[in-house]
């Protein structure tokens, strides 16, 4: 277990001093080159900060109406049907939206359930399950200049609903029902 411990403190300066002497030996300036990339990375954040904002304020728009409440309010029925927790059914809806937004749920699943409980077990699965899809696409599309996202969209989403079923399946056939 120490050695272990050891590799992972020292991975990242052995690798950062390998590339800083592989770049030394390639004759590449390597100072130049990390204050070029200091720069464009500087540019890019500038450039997401109007889409992270806008999804940002959507988010807040769509969970402070009660529009998160109404759906939820409508679905819950059949999820309680099929033997699917409600409590995890939110979880499920606002991962794909907001990451800080699920990790705080997840934390208020587990506080109130425990860990060691079933809803506790498939918060934790769904949240390592799944993504924040709508973040990605807009912080990343938006910062490469993508407009058109409609497929990538439809394709993060339903690997969202894969690995949120596949989340509760799981869970109940490791931990039961």
């Amino acid at each position: 277990m120490q050695i272990v411990s050891l590799i992972s403190l020292w991975f990242i300066p052995a690798l950062i001093g390998f590339i800083l002497l592989y770049g030394t030996y390639k004759r590449v300036p390597t100072y130049e080159s990390f204050v070029e990339g200091g720069k464009d990375g500087i540019k890019i954040a500038i450039s997401i900060i109007p889409f992270l904002v806008g999804m940002l304020v959507a988010i807040s728009i769509f969970r402070a109406s009660g529009a998160l409440e109404f759906f939820l309010d409508m679905i819950r029925p059949l999820f309680t049907a099929i033997g699917i927790p409600p409590d995890v059914v939110p979880l499920a809806i606002i991962r794909p939206i907001s990451g800080n937004a699920a990790l705080g749920m997840t934390s208020d699943l587990i506080a109130e359930h425990g860990p060691d409980s079933l809803i506790g077990r498939m918060a934790s699965v769904i949240q390592g399950s799944t993504d924040t899809t709508f973040y990605v696409l807009t912080v990343y599309f938006g910062a490469v200049g993508i407009k058109k996202m409609g497929d990538a969209l439809k394709v993060g989403l339903l690997a969202d609903l894969a690995g949120f079923i596949a989340a509760i399946v799981i869970v109940l056939i490791v931990f039961g029902g």
